[in-house]
């Protein structure tokens, strides 16, 4: 996989959005770097700096924000997702 379209997800651990967006990712096979933030500050620093946003789970293709969870389920359902994915 590339960096154009390198999956990262910034998490904690007992978010439930977190472990869904975890597993529809892995149903699709698809590979990403998940990121604890829980007790790591300078993680979460860096995630409020690239989303604007202090929720979690923030989720990046590359370097675009594609939101959380719920923005990650509506790409996937609208077919977009595997288009993100495939770069």
């Amino acid at each position: 996989m590339s960096d154009k379209n390198k999956v990262t997800m910034y998490s904690t651990r007992t978010c439930g959005y977190c472990g869904a967006a975890r597993m529809l990712l892995t149903r699709k096979a698809v590979e990403f770097e998940d990121f604890v933030v829980t007790d790591d500050v300078q993680k979460r620093q860096e995630m409020q700096e690239r989303s604007g946003s202090r929720s979690v789970p923030q989720i990046f293709i590359g370097d675009k924000s594609i939101g959380g969870y719920e923005e990650l389920r509506a790409l996937d359902v609208s077919g977009e997702l595997d288009k993100l994915l495939a770069g």
